[in-house]
């Protein structure tokens, strides 16, 4: 038959100190509701007799010293074992601890900065690392260019350029539509719509073109680089090949960049060939003027210094894409998603980085004479 616990208030003999006795079972099957109905006491008292108690475990110690620093009681009576128990749990105290002192504003403002300032600290260190490492290994391929891995970078040729020239081809023919047809909209209102054609050769050879070009490759392919090699850090391939001697950067980084500087002065200057057709095609609908009219006005008003500009671009946007999507993969470490957040990074950073780069160039080359 199973023994519960039970209590009673008593006063000792000696000194009539209101005393609370425990009798039977402290065990967490035999508690029963005696901490409910210890919780009814309105009685004062200032110790626990356990000299009835039968047995006990961490349950019942535990309750006993909660109601003992509750009533500031002492216990008296224990056994060697309730004894243990008691030392074990020590400085169990069921008082929530009190919550961190509310910061300020601006105190949280500087906190915050100053977070901030050494993750890009810490950012700007990890891309010099990185920037090293592929000018080191660069350095090598051009001093051993039997080293250099032919067949993937053709490869990669082969998925920036060939396999991108019918979307490249797509999105730059509806540029050109847009430009000249948008263009002659508002020419027309000065008697200068033949000024259209100035306006979409000059436009697509010098700045949209190229600069089109380089975000689809950054959507399209830094963000392949980029899941790729974060993919290989993720699953250890990376470690592998260091283990067997083979350079990361250059089985992976090197033909991917040596891929993209070589594909987007080609993909440029396709782009902005068909968007300059496209713009002839709407012309020959929109202004009545005839197909071959619009190319042969092309060569007369659109300098070649427009057509240097877009090659001179073309290889550094390159370089910024590819650099960001293999830096952006290489700097997995934990989960997939860190994949995935990751290639976000790379898309993000090449549009940002080339756009400003894309601004600088536009002034530099007017302040220079290129106009």
């Amino acid at each position: 038959m199973r023994e519960w616990a039970d209590f009673n208030l008593a006063e000792t003999q000696e000194g009539g100190v209101p005393t609370l006795a425990l009798k039977g079972a402290l065990r967490v099957h035999s508690l029963g509701n005696l901490d409910t109905k210890l919780d009814t006491i309105s009685h004062d008292f200032k110790q626990i007799d356990m000299g009835g108690v039968t047995d006990i475990d961490t349950t019942g110690a535990w309750l006993v010293s909660r109601f003992a620093r509750k009533h500031d009681a002492r216990i008296v009576g224990e056994s060697e074992q309730a004894r243990r128990l008691f030392a074990a749990i020590g400085d169990l105290d069921d008082t929530p601890p009190a919550p961190p002192p509310h910061e300020g504003l601006l105190r949280r403002t500087l906190a915050d900065v100053g977070d901030m300032i050494i993750q890009w600290g810490h950012g700007l260190v990890r891309i010099l690392d990185f920037l090293g490492a592929m000018l080191k290994t660069s350095a090598t391929v051009m001093r051993h260019p039997s080293r250099l891995r032919g067949k993937a970078t053709i490869h990669h040729m082969q998925y920036i350029g060939v396999n991108s020239l019918w979307i490249v081809g797509l999105m730059s023919f509806l540029i050109g539509i847009v430009i000249a047809q948008q263009g002659a909209v508002q020419l027309q209102q000065f008697g200068a719509e033949i000024y259209t054609i100035n306006l979409t050769g000059r436009l697509t050879l010098r700045e949209l073109g190229i600069l089109m070009t380089a975000i689809m490759v950054a959507g399209r392919s830094g963000s392949a680089f980029a899941a790729q090699i974060g993919t290989m850090k993720l699953t250890e391939e990376v470690d592998a090949m260091r283990t067997i001697g083979v350079s990361p950067m250059e089985a992976l980084v090197i033909p991917r960049v040596l891929a993209a500087v070589l594909m987007m002065p080609l993909l440029g200057f396709y782009s902005s060939v068909v968007a300059i057709i496209g713009g002839a095609f709407i012309s020959n609908f929109a202004l009545d003027i005839p197909f071959l009219t619009f190319l042969k006005r092309i060569q007369e008003v659109v300098p070649i210094t427009d057509v240097w500009i877009g090659l001179i671009k073309a290889p550094i946007f390159a370089l910024i894409v590819a650099l960001a999507g293999c830096y952006q993969g290489m700097q997995v470490k934990s989960n997939a998603e860190e994949v995935g957040l990751r290639t976000t990074q790379a898309v993000v950073t090449a549009i940002f980085t080339v756009i400003v780069l894309d601004a600088f160039f536009a002034i530099f080359f007017t302040e220079i004479g290129w106009k």
